[in-house]
């Protein structure tokens, strides 16, 4: 049977314009995910473990001196305590990223600790053996900082410095000086410094990230008054300080920036 050459014509002519309207139509285009941004503000907590070290001067003239009521110690002595234990607070912060890489933002953080530390001293104007406990005890730290850092997509290196603050107490006690029964000199100081670290932060989601984070406190020389619980005779030592921490951190990021 002959084909029709007007109809194969038509065919063709419908084919070649369904092909050239399917390649005018607008092609749609994936969704791009959003860059992740670490502009705004969070809030979190920490846990980590603090080691001190506080030089003590003199808890031997304290003592010998005070209950002896005159001078009688000859020289200086100056003991060292370093306090040990866990660290435990939170924060809360607000950064804002720049249109490249770089963050900054500001940082204030509150822990309590359980830093404890002891060292025994003889006192050489007592009877033979006697001797003093010196003790150390850090029950809190606090900071604000300034936050500056460099960010790779959810990753960032970050250091932080500023002021802050430590709430210490101290001990010096033992059973018997020269006859004169037990002595427990007790003192407690609120001491003013500044503190420098860093760390690196990483958002494992758009709302929540996870740092680790080494910071180190100084807290330079003061004097402390101590009040003897027994006689109620005050003296006064000197000490100087530092405190060093290691700490992970959990912060939720409000805005929740997306990717």
């Amino acid at each position: 049977m002959r084909k029709n050459p007007f109809a194969q014509a038509a065919a063709l002519l419908v084919m070649l314009t369904g092909s050239a309207v399917a390649a005018d139509l607008p092609v749609k285009a994936e969704p791009v995910a959003p860059r992740f941004s670490w502009t705004g503000c969070y809030l979190g907590a920490h846990v980590g473990g603090g080691r001190g070290s506080k030089d003590m001067t003199d808890p031997v003239a304290l003592v010998q001196d005070t209950l002896s009521g005159t001078p009688v110690t000859a020289g200086i002595t100056t003991v060292t305590t370093n306090p040990t234990g866990a660290v435990i607070g939170g924060e809360i912060g607000c950064d804002y990223q720049f249109a490249g890489n770089a963050v900054i933002g500001i940082e204030g953080t509150a822990s309590g600790t359980t830093m404890r530390g002891s060292a025994f001293v003889g006192l050489p104007a007592g009877f033979t053996g006697e001797s003093a406990l010196v003790q150390s005890t850090n029950d809190f730290l606090a900071s604000v900082t300034g936050r500056v850092g460099y960010a790779f997509d959810t990753v960032l290196l970050y250091g932080r410095g500023g002021f802050a603050v430590a709430g210490d107490k101290y001990d010096v006690s033992g059973g018997d000086f020269a006859g004169s029964g037990p002595f427990h000199f007790q003192g407690a100081d609120n001491r003013y410094g500044w503190i420098v670290g860093g760390g690196v932060d990483w958002a494992f989601t758009p709302h929540w990230s996870m740092n680790v984070e080494y910071d180190f406190y100084h807290f330079g020389n003061g004097g402390i008054l101590m009040t003897d619980q027994f006689s109620g005779l005050t003296g006064v030592v000197n000490v100087k300080q530092t405190v060093q921490v290691i700490k992970v951190g959990f912060n939720f990021h409000i805005n929740g920036s997306g990717w």
